[in-house]
């Protein structure tokens, strides 16, 4: 796989994750369950970090989701970014808590005098502030001189930037979201070439998990491809540890990330074997080893394994009732259908342990 070149943008340190300037992409959730709700809360952490998520978004709506901040950082290993919309005070109370980050626009907090408070907290405690932009809130005079277009969002994310920059402040990340994959890719291609800011992708409202996921690995897909995007959230209607997978997979397929690799073909009239019942239970079964850069052939036939798969490290060919297990192109064993996904997990465990 050809190696993605990745524009070359600004680094910001969010926590413990760098983005930006070469830094590896990172996956990002938000919470589903409101921030003052601890029990739940801290629950849905733990869950998200179990599945590799980078960075964990939660909304603050008011003084007593800030205020629960300081509980969840006790327990989070992942950074914690505080989602604000309009009231500044709001930002401060998150960053006394220990907020890691914030998502604000500085454009949309009021005078001027909350938006230097702000900024004032930020930078003596070095917490970064992304600028989101979303196609469905753009101002008016904006919407009145070029409509909703990528001339639009990338000019609001500017005028943002500018209240950020007249401050002397400049740990920032950008993102303009739109729920049209044109649209998205035209604004993140134009504001990429005006700025050297860390850009997070994203589709907005993206849909359900079946809809959201193509949506949202067409354009991640092809803008990282192009080497845009330093952090990526892929929004779905549907549970938040679904997202990760799914950024994961994403990062997976492009080389951006080290991280199991299964393929398996379709069925055809050759197959006598039941083969998406043993996909679906080969791809949970290894569920746990998803961080071992590791490919895993799952074959209805003799036809297409392990001859075209030959490339993969592990291997099942179905057969009648039965399977050949095999490792790299040659043969290993044959086993029977109840028990191979078993013989394939001990292989994969076995090789793990011995690398």
């Amino acid at each position: 796989m050809q190696e993605i070149k990745r524009k070359n943008t600004r680094r910001i340190q969010l926590g413990n994750i760098p983005i930006g300037g070469g830094a590896p992409v990172s996956i990002q959730s938000m919470l589903s369950v409101k921030t003052s709700d601890r029990e739940n809360a801290i629950q849905q952490i733990q869950e998200l970090e179990s599945v590799g998520c980078d960075i964990i978004r939660c909304a603050v709506m008011d003084l007593d989701d800030a205020k629960a901040i300081k509980d969840l950082k006790k327990i989070a290993q992942a950074p914690l970014v505080a989602d604000i919309h309009f009231n500044y005070r709001l930002a401060l109370a998150a960053m006394e808590n220990g907020i890691d980050g914030l998502r604000i626009n500085p454009g949309n907090i009021g005078k001027i005098e909350g938006v230097k408070a702000l900024v004032a907290s930020a930078k003596e405690r070095k917490i970064p502030i992304r600028i989101g932009v979303n196609s469905g809130s753009l101002p008016k005079d904006l919407l009145q001189k070029y409509g909703v277009s990528a001339k639009a969002m990338v000019e609001s994310a500017l005028r943002h930037i500018r209240i950020l920059e007249e401050l002397s402040y400049y740990e920032i990340k950008v993102s303009v979201k739109a729920s049209s994959i044109p649209l998205t890719l035209e604004s993140y291609r134009l504001l990429s070439s005006v700025c050297d800011y860390p850009l997070h992708l994203g589709i907005t409202e993206a849909g359900t998990v079946f809809r959201g996921s193509i949506k949202s690995s067409i354009a991640l897909g092809i803008l990282l491809e192009e080497g845009i995007g330093d952090t990526i959230r892929v929004s779905l209607t549907d549970k938040p540890v679904q997202e990760v997978k799914v950024a994961k997979e994403i990062l997976t397929s492009l080389g951006l990330r080290k991280g199991l690799n299964i393929i398996s073909c379709p069925t055809c009239g050759r197959t006598r074997i039941d083969l998406i019942k043993l996909a679906t239970e080969v791809e949970k079964a290894l569920e746990p080893y998803n961080n071992y850069p590791l490919t895993i052939a799952v074959m209805g036939c003799a036809v297409n394994g392990p001859g075209e798969a030959k490339e993969a490290d592990f291997g099942i060919a179905g057969g009648i009732k039965e399977g050949l297990l095999f490792a790299e192109g040659k043969v290993l064993k044959k086993v029977p259908e109840a028990f191979l996904v078993n013989e394939l997990v001990a292989l994969v465990q076995d090789y793990i342990s011995k690398h």
